[in-house]
């Protein structure tokens, strides 16, 4: 879900030229998409962006920020790594269930705060997602997480070792050449404390671990 409404959010304010700076919810997305898969179990980038067309999203910012109409209730955690905050835990709990109003103190109904997509469409080919990225903005994509991916840190990752630990979306928002090799730049979802700030670098041009495989992206209709 983070990796859809992240980029969904970075389109809006992209179309708008930076007068709409809107959060999308993720809770939104995760909880009342029933088509999208399975909630916090996982889903399929394409399906968010055609229910953000379909059936439109509301906004809604992190945990305990009260932004918009319905912010994330389940609190941050770290991913794999010893940081600030609590460690995540082992078993994934409860989806939250999907809520038709607004969280009080928000002056605008859940229908009104409503935003759709004008498009949706998926993005095959490593110049057509530059080009994409380049045009429009930040897209989602799903790789398949190795077991040597999570302990990441820095440089260009390419897996190496380890079993497949299941698939993962996130938001590729750029790419670049480091040490001889391409890649994309990923925001992922693992809070700050993992990786390179939350970020990490992935090999460019080679499907690596099937990242140019499951581009999504769409276009926002602007209010």
């Amino acid at each position: 879900a983070f990796g859809a409404v992240e980029a969904m959010s970075d389109r809006i304010c992209i179309k708008s030229q930076g007068k709409e700076n809107t959060h999308i919810s993720a809770e939104d997305l995760t909880s009342c998409c029933r088509t999208c898969g399975n909630g916090c179990e996982g889903g399929f980038p394409s399906a968010a962006w055609s229910y953000y067309k379909r059936d439109g999203l509301v906004t809604g910012g992190q945990y305990n920020s009260h932004q918009g109409c319905l912010p994330y209730t389940i609190k941050a955690c770290d991913h794999h790594v010893v940081g600030k905050l609590q460690p995540c835990s082992k078993s994934i709990g409860p989806t939250p269930k999907c809520k038709h109003t607004c969280e009080a103190g928000y002056n605008v109904t859940y229908e009104k705060d409503k935003h759709y997509g004008s498009s949706a469409y998926s993005v095959h080919g490593v110049e057509k997602i530059m080009t994409e990225i380049m045009t429009n903005g930040p897209v989602e994509g799903a790789f398949t997480v190795y077991a040597d991916f999570p302990q990441y840190k820095s440089g260009v990752y390419k897996h190496t070792t380890g079993q497949p630990l299941g698939g993962h979306a996130i938001k590729i928002l750029g790419w670049g050449t480091e040490n001889g090799d391409d890649y994309w730049l990923v925001a992922n979802s693992w809070n700050p404390d993992w990786g390179d700030q939350g970020f990490f670098k992935i090999l460019r041009g080679q499907d690596e671990c099937g990242i140019e495989s499951q581009i999504s992206a769409g276009e926002p209709k602007l209010s």
